[in-house]
């Protein structure tokens, strides 16, 4: 069962794992991008994301079916979150399962590389020293 969302709640990596479950998969990846306490060489405090939902979830559906098409991928998760995250939070999630362990492992860095490029999502730093900033660099996400 494939899943593309962008959400407030935090996410749960069994849910992903349940998702991506097939007996045909030899190789299940799944990648967490946590929020860190240092961006840039200065402290932070935590991040804020906003996206456009609905066009977010239809460009990771759009990444996922290129997974496929690439790897053989036979099930894909993507979750993203948006609002207030605290440092160690996980940001985003990428799961997917293949009959191979090494196609697995290249479609979900695949996965998690386009999303950063391509979904309408967007990251604000927080920093220790109260200052905050936007990041264009679709790469810093």
């Amino acid at each position: 069962m494939d899943i593309y969302r962008v959400q407030r709640e935090p996410i749960q990596v069994d849910e992903a794992l349940q998702a991506i479950r097939d007996e045909a998969a030899g190789g299940e990846a799944l990648f967490l991008g946590t929020v860190r306490n240092v961006f840039e060489g200065r402290a932070s405090q935590g991040l804020y994301y906003e996206a456009y939902q609905e066009l977010a979830e239809k460009e990771m559906a759009r990444i996922g079916a290129e997974l496929k098409q690439e790897f053989g991928v036979l099930h894909v998760v993507m979750i993203h979150r948006v609002g207030e995250l605290a440092l160690a939070d996980v940001a985003v999630m990428v799961a997917v399962s293949t009959p191979h362990r090494a196609e697995a492992l290249k479609a979900c860095h695949a996965g998690i590389d386009r999303i950063k490029s391509r979904a309408p999502i967007w990251k604000k730093e927080r920093w220790a020293d109260g200052g905050t900033a936007w990041h264009d660099d679709p790469m810093a996400r």
